[in-house]
């Protein structure tokens, strides 16, 4: 949502977590320090910050790899001073003719170098994605090779329901799917999908409407037992309704 105002924008949907961008998800620009900062740490709402959709630490082009990681780096300081739960990244892709192993590498790297510096100091959650044939974590055999190098270091995982679907991964027991490979999940992004499955689109829907079936998303978060974001459109009034529906379905399980 519209990071103006994100707890004003929380209550205008009767939501209990939040999640917004420190700047332009489309940009290199690092986060400017917030003057609402004291009263997102100190609120009853929980805020977790998205990372800007241009990293991508596993690339082997440097010239997009070492900006990724000076602005992860950079956005991981925004989060923490706001008291963030969490930073979500995209998992990212090597370009085509590229050894995923070698992206993958990249990962293990990011996360080496960050405990030499003594950490991050708050949970980075890495999203599953919608497309790309060498993405690093839009399959779950892809997933699986990932964890491989990063769960030994503490790494959360984000669940985005709208890109497994239109990232060719059943939603039908994806939780026990997800947690025989990473032990965990942290965080649900609950998004129904315009597209169909295995499309590769990235395009979300309301949750009664698109192709998913709005009871398997709500199965999807009953089962996961974490907490959830819509990343919705309609703004504050379809956004509400979605997390009315979800508040609904689960009282009913």
């Amino acid at each position: 949502m519209d990071a103006a105002d994100p707890l004003a924008e929380a209550t205008a949907r009767d939501a209990d977590v939040v999640q917004f961008f420190l700047s332009d998800p489309q940009g290199w620009k690092a986060p400017e320090s917030r003057p609402d900062a004291e009263a997102l740490r100190g609120g009853d709402i929980g805020v977790y910050v998205h990372a800007p959709y241009v990293i991508n630490v596993a690339t082997l082009n440097n010239r997009i790899r070492i900006p990724s990681r000076k602005l992860l780096d950079q956005h991981v300081r925004g989060a923490r001073e706001i008291g963030a739960r969490g930073l979500i990244v995209h998992g990212g892709h090597v370009n085509k003719g590229d050894d995923l192993d070698a992206g993958l590498a990249n990962w293990r790297k990011l996360f080496e170098y960050a405990e030499k510096a003594g950490g991050y100091g708050l949970p980075i959650l890495i999203e599953n994605t919608a497309g790309g044939s060498n993405a690093c974590c839009r399959r779950f055999d892809a997933l699986a090779r990932l964890w491989d190098v990063v769960g030994e270091h503490g790494v959360g995982f984000c669940l985005d329901t709208c890109h497994a679907h239109a990232g060719g991964e059943e939603l039908l027991g994806i939780v026990d799917r997800v947690k025989t490979i990473t032990g965990r999940i942290d965080l649900i992004h609950a998004n129904n999908s315009r597209d169909g499955f295995d499309s590769g689109r990235d395009r979300h829907d309301n949750l009664e409407s698109g192709e998913i079936e709005a009871d398997l998303i709500a199965e999807v978060v009953r089962s996961a037992g974490a907490p959830v974001v819509v990343e919705t459109p309609g703004g504050a009034e379809g956004q509400a309704a979605d997390i009315a529906y979800l508040r609904k379905r689960l009282q009913e399980t």
